[in-house]
């Protein structure tokens, strides 16, 4: 989640392994996610962290890395501050791509960004999401929001089956991951882990403790 000390939290990521690094825009009605990303979100904007701070958080990013930067959002916020000039500030502040969790792919066409699948969809909206993605596909494992569970999601597979079968575009599978030992098993049937809430759980104990997680994960995918 954007925040004042995220560029920290970002270079401890990456020291620990991570390949992209996915910055949250708080937003005050996260649909998508679970209570620790919504608590996170609550904070960050009870600090301050709007639209523009957030992208000034990107930048300073930016100036430490060269790894890719994807912002995940909510239509609301490019609704608000201005569906072309939001994607078009993000990515002057280093964004790579951009990830709108709420707009269907149908939806602004136009605006290039990183779509999200799930085991509900049908095989029309996979290979539209495919065709029209930016760079990989995100799978959503499950049905629900993001957050830790027990055991990894038994309709990845199926999913994975599925969208195999329409494309050959990188596959990063999302959702319920928190373990290295759910990574280890999710990196079997995709091409990459995305870990949210687990992360931002670690991160509440410092970057340290971020760092020592997020290579426990990479540490399963080796």
């Amino acid at each position: 989640m954007a925040g004042r000390e995220t560029p920290e939290l970002a270079s401890a990521a990456l020291a620990g392994g991570a390949d992209v690094i996915e910055i949250g825009v708080p937003f005050s009605d996260p649909l998508a996610d679970g209570p620790v990303i919504r608590r996170a979100a609550e904070r960050a904007l009870a600090d301050g962290m709007g639209p523009s701070a957030c992208l000034d958080c990107l930048r300073r990013i930016r100036e430490q890395t060269e790894a890719p930067l994807v912002p995940m959002t909510y239509s609301s916020i490019l609704e608000a501050y201005g569906w072309e000039r939001f994607p078009d500030a993000a990515g002057a502040a280093g964004a790579t791509s951009l990830i709108v969790a709420d707009l269907p792919v149908d939806e602004r066409p136009e605006l290039r960004r990183v779509q999200l699948v799930a085991p509900t969809s049908t095989d029309e909206r996979l290979a539209l999401a495919a065709e029209r993605t930016d760079g990989w596909l995100y799978l959503v494992t499950l049905t629900g929001t993001t957050g830790a569970r027990d055991e990894l999601s038994p309709a990845l597979a199926p999913l994975v089956g599925r969208v195999r079968s329409v494309t050959d575009t990188p596959l990063y599978a999302g959702f319920g991951i928190s373990t290295p030992a759910q990574a280890a098993a999710a990196a079997e049937l995709a091409d990459g882990i995305v870990v949210g809430s687990a992360a931002v759980l670690a991160a509440e104990e410092g970057s340290t403790a971020l760092e020592r997680f997020v290579a426990q994960l990479r540490g399963a995918l080796a």
